[in-house]
Formats: structure tokens, sequence, C-alpha cells
């Protein structure tokens, strides 16, 4: 991990390693110089939306406990260890290689034997992968990804999972969070520092 890390608190019963924000862009400016096409590690960072996610889950446990969890671009997967131990099983999927590092750092601490961390594609996802809760935090940032993510919703949609979304509310994510509408069931609004994220739960039906 090229990141230096400290373990920070997050709520009763709960502090994870992650970079020390300060420090981030310090350490990608030496691995940049070594090999400029490395993208920025943009998974380091706890962002709003994952707090919100957070602050969400805490007040709907019925949805998750006891099922079979995935959250796709985990990142450092706040969400998904705040619930860890009430869920049946976790997984945690990133693209990056050191989110996954991370991730599997956190399971190790913390101790959890129904988690596990997943190097994963959301545009080549394997079939084989089932869920009954899907987590997605801050994902719809980039256009060019809208197909193959709407794509990867619906099929778990159409497996009668439920899948959660936390955004925030950017006019560059609007498009996407359209398109879902028909399958939105409940649309709440959080604030995190300062920033307006909807929590959007979502069902394999219509709204009546």
């Amino acid at each position: 991990m090229q990141y230096p890390l400290q373990l920070i608190p997050i709520k009763e019963n709960l502090s994870l390693f992650l970079p020390i924000p300060e420090e981030i862009r310090t350490a990608y400016g030496e691995t940049l110089s070594n090999d400029p096409k490395t993208p920025f590690p943009f998974w380091a960072k706890v962002w709003p939306s994952s707090k919100a996610m957070m602050a969400y889950l805490e007040e709907q446990e019925e949805l998750f406990a006891g099922k079979r969890v995935l959250e796709i671009g985990a990142g450092t997967g706040l969400p998904s260890f705040s619930i860890a131990k009430s869920a049946a099983s976790v997984i945690l999927s990133d693209h990056s290689e050191e989110a996954v590092e991370l991730m599997e750092k956190n399971i190790a601490h913390l101790g959890l034997t129904n988690v596990k961390a997943m190097c994963l594609d959301w545009n080549h996802f394997p079939e084989e992968i089932k869920a009954e809760v899907v987590l997605l935090s801050d994902i719809n940032y980039a256009p060019e990804q809208f197909s193959s993510l709407l794509i990867l919703i619906h099929r778990f949609l159409a497996e009668n999972a439920v899948v959660i979304i936390a955004t925030p509310q950017r006019l560059l994510g609007a498009p996407f969070v359209e398109a879902l509408l028909p399958k939105v069931i409940t649309n709440q609004l959080f604030y995190k520092e300062d920033v307006a994220i909807r929590i959007l739960l979502l069902l394999n039906h219509k709204k009546e």
C-alpha cells in the first residue's frame, strides 16, 4: 500500500484503516513521476455518498440483516463494513487492486469471516456472483460508464435483488438517475459535508 494509513474511528465499535487525506496527493505525485499514466486514487477517499449510505443503512437494518450483500465500486467499503456483522455475507468489489488490498486489510483487522474483497470491473462483471442486496455509492460520475452500469443494475434487479444507490445531486449524473426512476421505490435526501445526497431504493417492479 503506497498511501499512508491511519486507524480512524467510524462509529461505536468500528474503526477502519484509511489513507491519510492530507498525504494522498503527495503520495500520488510521487507515483505519477514514475508512471505518468497512473490514475488518481479516487477510491482512497471516504466520499459524502458513502457516509450518507452508511447513515441510511443504519436506519434500514431489515433490508440487509441476514442477506447476501454486494458492494460495487466500493473504494474503502465504508457502507459494507458498517453493516457486515448483520449481513449473512458481504462481497466488496472494486476495479482498483489497491482498494481491494485496503479492504482485505480491514477485513483482517475486524476479524470478519463472512466478508471478502474482490478486484472486479463493472464493465465485465462475473455472472456467477449473486446478491440479495446491491450497494452503489457515487458511481454515476462518468457518462461513458452509464450504459455498462445500467445493464448491470438491471441484471441484479431482474434477479430480484434490492439495489440501493447513493448519488450526489450533480447535473452530469442526472441522465443516469432518470433512466432508473421507473424502478425507484423510495427516494431520501441526506446531507453530508454540506453535500446533498440522494439515496434511491430500487426494486424490480414499477411504482404504482
